[in-house]
This record gives C-alpha cells, structure tokens and sequence, in this order.
C-alpha cells in the first residue's frame, strides 16, 4: 500500500466481502489487498476503480465504544466518477443492487450526471461531458426551470 498517493476514500462497512463483489460488479473495480481478520471480517481491503483507490473495512464497533461507523442513512458524502458514459455505469451499478437516487440527466454545468446508493449505504455520482450543443441545451432548459435567478447562466 505505500506506493498509493493522494486522498484515497476509506469506507468502513457491513460486509466487506460483499462490498468488494459489488464494487468489482458495479464500478469495474480491481482487488489489491485483502486482510482478513480470524472471524473473517476485513481489516482492510484496497481496490482500484479506474486510476484511483479505494480501501474498505468491515465494521468494527466493539472497538469505537459499541459504535457503528457505517451509515445508518444515505451517506453525506457522495464519491464521484468520471466515466464514458453516464447512463450505462448507472444501469450496471444498479443491475449490481445499487438504488437510483437521480437518474442520470443533462445539467447546466456541462455533464450528464446521475447518483445511486450502493447497497451498503455510500452515494455514488457519475458524469460524462456533454458536447456544446448538449451544455447549451441544458443551461436553457435549467434557465427556464429556475426563473429565480436568470444570471446564473450566462
């Protein structure tokens, strides 16, 4: 693990195993390292996904006072890919378990962008860029949805 750099994600979960089957399934995901604890749950996993890492762990509450770490709701924190196409990793996230959050759309910024929960309770966005006719379309239609502030969009 030392020759990974930069900010890595750690997601502490119920069920790194399966965790790790569906981010292999669902994000295209390759397993570095595994650690197995003697009962059988991980200590630490990495993965890469694309050109970046991922570690994992199960949840280990008997050792944060009796406190889960896992999110009991939707994650507040959303981990993002850029991917070659939006609508296709959101359909193979879901067909893997994930749940649609917002399907995936053309938006004022220049991406087509969705989000889904996977199922251990961590958010996902993906995007791909629109062309300049797309953008273009889309700042007029968000323009037109949201008369609140016509200078947003220039």
């Amino acid at each position: 693990m030392s020759e990974t750099k930069g900010l890595i994600p750690h997601l502490v979960v119920k069920n790194a195993a399966k965790a790790i089957e569906f981010y292999v399934s669902a994000l295209g995901a390759i397993e570095v390292a595994r650690m197995p604890t003697n009962d059988g749950r991980l200590m630490h996993a990495a993965l890469k996904v694309g050109d970046a890492s991922l570690f994992l762990c199960d949840d280990f509450p008997e050792y944060r006072g009796g406190v889960s770490r896992t999110p009991a709701g939707p994650s507040p924190v959303t981990l993002h890919l850029c991917v070659p196409n939006c609508d296709d990793a959101i359909a193979k996230a879901q067909q893997a378990g994930a749940t649609v959050t917002m399907p995936a759309a053309d938006m004022f910024w220049g991406d087509r962008y969705g989000q889904v929960i996977d199922p251990f309770g961590h958010a996902w966005s993906f995007s791909h860029p629109l062309t300049a006719e797309q953008k273009a379309a889309a700042e007029k239609r968000w323009a037109a949805e949201n008369p609140f502030d016509k200078n947003v969009v220039a």
